[in-house]
Order: structure tokens, then sequence, then C-alpha cells
């Protein structure tokens, strides 16, 4: 069984296309317990490691795949908004500006384990309060990296994108494709009739 360890419900979705059966699992491992020492990549890498390596005792027997998405800004990380201000302070700070967006991913199979990031650019308009008051009075936003959503009314934030939208949703199909062939698992083997 594949083990997703998250409680992102993009996550899921975006596995979802596909007719592979999977669990969905959030891991209890703690991210604020990891201080981030200025190199983003290696940062999403720990953290996504770590989740693997917590739900291990709970299914050694079974494929976990995990991961982890950071925005990052002129050598600052944008976790998940600890409230509305915040919140509206990631955005006022990223606005009119580009900024990168990196998920690190981990998959273990028993004793094994590899790891992969996925990056991807991002310009935003330049936004007025207004603006960001008003998408965050509408949009889900504390659960999110950064403080924002690409998808949906989300795009009115984005002036230009440069690498993989399903990056910035969480989940990069292609790095996800990439780990579970070192698991022998095809993701072009489970499409979904009707999934494009």
């Amino acid at each position: 069984m594949l083990i997703l360890g998250s409680q992102s419900p993009r996550r899921g979705e975006l596995l979802g296309h596909f007719s592979m059966p999977f669990k969905q699992v959030p891991s209890s491992f703690d991210e604020e317990s990891v201080p981030f020492e200025g190199n983003p990549q290696a940062y999403t890498l720990t953290l996504a490691e770590k989740k693997g390596e917590a739900l291990l005792p709970q299914f050694p027997n079974d494929i976990i795949l995990t991961a982890d998405t950071v925005v990052y800004y002129q050598g600052k990380i944008y976790n998940k908004p600890r409230d509305r201000e915040e919140a509206f302070a990631f955005l006022s700070e990223l606005s009119g500006h580009w900024h990168h967006v990196f998920t690190g991913m981990c998959l273990i199979q028993g004793s094994h384990k590899y790891q992969g990031v996925e990056e991807t650019r991002l310009l935003f308009h330049k936004l007025t309060e207004q603006q960001i008051h008003t998408y965050h009075k509408h949009c889900h936003f504390l659960d999110k990296a950064g403080g924002y959503a690409i998808q949906g009314v989300g795009s009115l934030l984005i002036e230009r994108i440069e690498g993989a939208y399903d990056n910035v949703m969480g989940l990069p199909l292609n790095l996800t494709r990439t780990l579970l062939l070192k698991a022998g698992i095809d993701l072009w083997d489970f499409l979904r009739p009707a999934s494009c």
C-alpha cells in the first residue's frame, strides 16, 4: 500500500487523479523542530524525510511518500502563516516580486530512501492592501505555505510562472512519478478514464 504522509487536501486530490490505491495519513512530525539554515532545498528535503521517518514505525511494510512545500524570497522562508496578520504581511512582501516555491519529497520503502526537490518561480502582481484583504476574506490561507494558493482565484495574484504549476499546489507529479518509479510504480499505468 502507498501511504501519502500528508494532511493536505491538494496533495490527496492530485494523487487521486490516478487509480493507484493509497491511504492519506498525516505525519506526527513537528515541523517547527527543524530550523531554517539558509538553504530552502535542504530544508524541504529534511522536513519531508523526517515526516516519512515518523510514519515508518506505523507502516514498516508500506511505501511512504511525504512532501514539504515552502515559499522562499530574499533569504526568508514563508511557511504557513500563524494568523491573518502574518498572512497579510507575507503577501505584502511578495507583492510585485519574483519568489520561489520549493517542494522537497521523500519516498521510503523499507531500508531504501529516495528524495528530490522541485522548484517553481512566480512573479506576483503588485497588489493593493484592499486586494490582499479581499483575497484573504474569500479564500482559505492559514494551511498554505506563503498564505496563498495558486489554484482558483489565486491566479489573480500571479503575473508569471516559470516551472511546474502542481509544484505550487504541493505535489509535483513529475517528481512524484520519478520517485515512485524507484519503487516499481509507474503513474502512467494508473491513469483514470477521463482524468484529462
